[in-house]
């Protein structure tokens, strides 16, 4: 029962959050990116603290090992971004000065103004650059969602209601995250459905992750807390280090107001899905 719980999280989180992304980004609403980020940062932030962090700490194990496996997993969390596997959105960087298109070239480039200027005409030039990059995005991709997916499997593992939040936690910032990709390869194919297809593949990883966390944590029960705390390092890096930076241009007073309102709409969420998964 747990086990297709899993899965079915697991799935949701990994290919739905692809499908979204899509409408997004290839719809009329590829310019509320912003407010997706405000709002998974805000779930995710909400999971980790209100949900993974206090689960773990009722739990017999020692607050002091707890909590170093929360810096642990933080500085790991930030060691893999370092070698971009947990790479996230360097694809928004900068994006509404040049486009999209422009900020996924930009990419890993500071001087993202220079490159960024002329990728705009024509893709032909930054063509090979491009492939390798999709090939890069997919690689960190599937690396993601597997991790996403071992998480994922911990919290159901921990409490259904968790695994529930979790799982959702995970489609939300998984969607701005696909968003860039989905710029990214189509530059190397100007083939949408190609570029849906294959993110939707290293998405449909998320359930192998799934599975495999299941069969880990059966396995070592005894350290389920430790595998929260670890979910919540991944969650609390990602909103901190992630979304949060890319929200801190300097924006309107009105455009700040909106980021805050998502978030509080973010923190909200997954209170409210808490809150009625304890009524029934």
């Amino acid at each position: 029962m747990t086990l297709l719980a899993i899965l079915m999280g697991t799935l949701a989180a990994g290919i739905g959050s692809v499908w979204l992304a899509a409408l997004l980004s290839f719809g009329v609403l590829a310019r509320y990116t912003q407010h997706m980020l405000s709002l998974a940062a805000g779930a995710l932030l909400a999971t980790a603290f209100m949900h993974l962090l206090p689960e773990a700490f009722e739990s017999q194990a020692g607050a002091k090992e707890l909590f170093a496996t929360l810096l642990v997993g933080l500085v790991f969390f930030f060691l893999l971004d370092k070698a971009e596997l947990w790479h996230h959105g360097h694809e928004h960087h900068g994006g509404e000065h040049h486009g999209p298109e422009a900020a996924a070239h930009a990419q890993h480039d500071h001087t993202g103004h220079v490159h960024a200027a002329h990728s705009h005409h024509g893709h032909s030039h930054g063509h090979g650059e491009a492939r390798t990059g999709g090939w890069a995005v997919l690689a960190g991709d599937s690396v993601h969602a597997f991790g996403d997916g071992i998480l994922i499997a911990s919290a159901f593992m921990a409490d259904l209601r968790l695994g529930v939040v979790a799982a959702l936690a995970v489609l939300v910032h998984e969607v701005p995250h696909h968003m860039g990709d989905l710029v990214v390869l189509r530059q190397t194919s100007n083939n949408r459905r190609a570029a849906l297809i294959k993110v939707s593949l290293a998405g449909a990883v998320t359930a192998l992750g799934g599975v495999v966390g299941y069969a880990l944590v059966d396995q070592l029960y005894d350290y389920l807390p430790f595998f929260l705390i670890m979910a919540s390092s991944s969650f609390i890096y990602v909103a901190l280090a992630d979304l949060i930076p890319q929200l801190q241009k300097r924006v309107t007073a009105r455009e700040t107001m909106a980021q805050i309102a998502w978030l509080a709409i973010g923190i909200g969420l997954v209170t409210l899905i808490s809150g009625m998964a304890h009524h029934h």
